[in-house]
């Protein structure tokens, strides 16, 4: 038996494997769509790295 839990709810899914949770990672067709609506609300965001000074050879090429 594997035991994996709702990644919205954090209900535990028992089960064999993926053909017993058709609505895998979730537990439900409503924890799915509270996925979707995070997802269309940008909730859910990749933090971008911050930004680079330009180095002295960039500095240089730039210059007319």
């Amino acid at each position: 038996m594997v035991k994996v839990t709702c990644s919205i709810c954090g209900q535990p899914m028992q089960g064999q494997g993926p053909k017993d949770w058709p609505h895998f990672p979730f537990c439900s067709k409503r924890c799915r769509l509270i996925d979707l609506g995070r997802w269309l609300g940008e909730k859910y965001r990749l933090s971008s790295p911050a930004e680079e000074e330009p180095s002295a050879d960039c500095e240089s090429q730039n210059t007319p």
